[in-house]
């Protein structure tokens, strides 16, 4: 009896609260909320079904790997879901890793290392001359130039979209995350101010070069905790209409490019102009996805070299603003649901973090209050009833 009660409770909470009680897609029949129907056996499985739902439909995990391809694509690291292969494929095969690793990746390693070369000494000549227009115009020349180069380094052909909608001096350029390359896919076009930790090694010698020819926003691994001091260097940017926009991936993690995922609200309390930026690759030809998990930045490099070619298109949409009324949750899923929108890309409300970190508890929590106002109601349904 108690779970025929708990079972009309749940269908006249969806009622009173608009919701579809049961997936279009799945088997469950939309009820007739307005009259009880008798008790079914099926009844009581309702939280069972969505368990099982959640785990063999599980819109998350699935994100932070390879997306999976509906024909094979001759390299090796995509094949293992094709598993009869002919004899004329595998001539195919061999005559691909001939081209792709006896002449392509040479080429493509050279071009990467003068693309970088020029890169920071350059951009360490331009960081000697007085601040003005000249050195701006030299800079933008310069991280044009080279930013092109590393782009022929991986073959790509890149596709752009609206370019009336590029980013303006003293906006914020926001887009969906792939990859490390989104970085040069975006810079090749147009000149930006990065936004990053400080990094050691051959990063931090770039990072470092990069820095005296444009203003561009370093932080320290001790400052990359502090809201407040991020948020200050990124309105003091944007207050200045004559640096360049800034370049941000709100998503804070690389995501298999075929959905967008929660965006952090910081990029979107300053109050500045927003320009959101589309980006989708075909996978076909080589996938730009980086699994930073399981490859190294080195080994990840390789790979998207010895690719066939990286293929991709970027459409620029309209400005956006923050609205009277919305606040900065608000604002960021406006902005990532019209760039899922463009690049049909599935529209997530999941945080990036999970793939590295567990569920919070207060997401937990919430979830446990929902239950529990299905079975038991609210205090104001317990006193009609």
């Amino acid at each position: 009896m108690s779970q025929k009660w708990a079972t009309h409770r749940i269908e006249r909470g969806a009622k009173d609260n608009n919701h579809l009680l049961y997936k279009p897609y799945s088997n469950g029949d939309n009820r007739d909320l307005d009259h009880a129907s008798e008790f079914e056996m099926s009844d009581i499985f309702y939280f069972c079904r969505q368990g099982v739902e959640s785990i063999m439909d599980d819109e998350v995990t699935k994100r932070f790997s390879a997306e999976e391809l509906e024909s094979w694509n001759l390299l090796t690291r995509s094949n293992y879901n094709f598993q009869h292969i002919s004899l004329r494929l595998t001539v195919l095969w061999g005559l691909g890793v001939v081209i792709r690793y006896g002449f392509l990746l040479p080429l493509r390693v050279t071009l990467a290392f003068t693309g970088v070369g020029l890169l920071v000494v350059l951009t360490s000549i331009i960081g000697f001359l007085p601040n003005g227009r000249m050195k701006n115009f030299l800079s933008e020349q310069v991280h044009l130039m080279c930013y092109r180069i590393c782009v022929r380094a991986l073959t790509a052909i890149i596709t752009y979209h609206d370019s009336e909608n590029k980013p303006k001096n003293g906006g914020i350029c926001v887009a969906n995350h792939t990859s490390p390359i989104d970085v040069i896919i975006l810079a090749s076009d147009g000149c930006y101010a990065m936004v990053g930790q400080i990094h050691g090694g051959l990063m931090g010698v770039i990072q470092k070069s990069m820095v005296k020819a444009c203003p561009h926003i370093w932080f320290e691994r001790s400052e990359v905790k502090d809201r407040h001091l991020v948020a200050k260097r990124l309105s003091d940017h944007v207050e200045d209409k004559t640096k360049l926009p800034i370049l941000i991936f709100p998503e804070g993690t690389c995501i298999n490019n075929t959905s967008v995922m929660m965006f952090k609200k910081g990029s979107f309390e300053i109050g500045s102009t927003v320009y959101p930026v589309a980006i989708k690759y075909d996978p076909r030809f080589g996938d730009a996805f980086w699994n930073s998990s399981q490859f190294g930045m080195v080994n990840y490099l390789l790979r998207m070299m010895s690719s066939w070619a990286i293929v991709c298109s970027v459409w620029y949409l309209p400005p956006m603003t923050r609205e009277e009324g919305e606040d900065a949750v608000q604002f960021a899923n406006r902005v990532k649901a019209a760039i899922a929108r463009q690049g049909g890309l599935v529209d997530l409300l999941w945080d990036g973090g999970l793939k590295r970190g567990k569920v919070k508890d207060t997401f937990k929590e919430e979830q446990q209050k929902l239950y529990s106002k299905m079975l038991v109601g609210t205090q104001e349904d317990r006193s009609r009833s």
